[in-house]
């Protein structure tokens, strides 16, 4: 009888281990074939009001609905994790799980043909943005994201991009030169400003309100929700409604982390991703004319149509800076989806 009694808990130590060692509550799942629970941290530069946490809450909302809970997704904002550079250095070495970045700025430096949203007027409107995201170009994009060792999940939307500087009010190319311009880090964005006769200056996205304030650049560009929601108009007084270029947020995940998801995790977070852009576009276009409105509230000066014209044909030769890394065959399949 004891030594019935001293089997019976030896076995039944094996089984309470092997069930303990089934899977890791924080995501060490195996093959990821398993729903156990998963914390995946997703990172950003934006503040609590920017177009990027304005996509990331919805995404937390819908992944932890669609996966009943076993995936939580913990968002870091405000650069809290480190710049965009430093989130995709962290994406391709597995120390960060998901981040949302600028696809057309340091993302660009890993994946070159995300370079070509950084041509200026390749867009003539959302209209033809969409077309493109959402359709087979769109898809062909994030296969090369997919080449470059992370998972594509999505573009959302940063938007359409406008010049501000605090020294005069613009409406032709002539009115940027000698200007100090921040731009993001690649060399689209240096031959874009170049182009304008104006100083390119690369500034990391989270300590951009701090040079505009201490005129260490004159200028800045960026959509209208990102001027709002990081308040640069507290620093600009200017604000030209260029629509020079597009930028889409590139929602990637680490290859280390989508292969913690089991199968159906991943095709909650896939769905969930889609929702969120669908979601996000329809947010932001709602409040552009409340953010002009704001803007005129603190005394910003908006020019709501500058000499387009004449900035295009200013910068109609950006786009031969990127001969090898944008193909001419994707440039004519973007020109033609309008």
């Amino acid at each position: 009888m004891k030594k019935f009694l001293i089997s019976t808990m030896v076995i039944s130590s094996v089984i309470f281990t092997a069930a303990c060692g089934s899977g890791d509550s924080n995501g060490e799942a195996d093959g990821g074939d398993s729903e156990d629970s998963v914390t995946l941290r997703l990172a950003h530069t934006g503040s609590d009001t920017h177009q990027y946490h304005i996509a990331a809450e919805k995404f937390k909302e819908l992944a932890e609905e669609k996966t009943d809970g076993s995936v939580t997704i913990d968002i870091h904002g405000n650069a809290n994790l480190g710049s965009e550079d430093e989130a995709v250095e962290q994406i391709l070495d597995g120390t960060l799980d998901m981040t949302t970045v600028a696809a057309d700025s340091s993302f660009a430096n890993t994946v070159p043909e995300m370079n070509v949203f950084g041509i200026p007027y390749i867009f003539e409107d959302r209209d033809h943005v969409y077309s493109v995201l959402d359709g087979e170009i769109g898809e062909s994009l994030m296969e090369t994201v997919e080449e470059n060792n992370m998972k594509g999940l999505g573009f959302w939307e940063v938007g359409f991009r406008h010049i501000t500087n605090n020294e005069k009010e613009i409406n032709t190319p002539q009115d940027v030169q000698g200007l100090s311009i921040r731009v993001q880090p690649s060399k689209v964005w240096e031959a874009h400003m170049n182009a304008l006769g104006a100083s390119p200056t690369p500034v990391d996205f989270n300590e951009l309100y701090s040079a505009l304030d201490q005129g260490v650049v004159d200028g800045q560009e960026n959509p209208l929700p990102t001027i709002d929601s990081m308040k640069f108009y507290e620093v600009q007084d200017y604000v030209t409604l260029t629509s020079h270029t597009y930028s889409p947020a590139i929602t990637v995940a680490s290859n280390a982390a989508w292969e913690k998801l089991s199968e159906d995790q991943q095709a909650a977070l896939e769905e969930a991703v889609q929702e969120t852009t669908d979601y996000q576009r329809e947010e932001l276009a709602e409040k552009e004319e409340e953010i002009v409105e704001t803007l005129e509230e603190n005394g910003v000066t908006i020019n709501e149509e500058p000499d387009r014209e004449a900035f295009r044909e200013a910068t109609a030769d950006v786009r031969d800076v990127l001969s090898e890394e944008v193909p001419a065959s994707l440039l004519e399949e973007i020109e033609a989806a309008k």
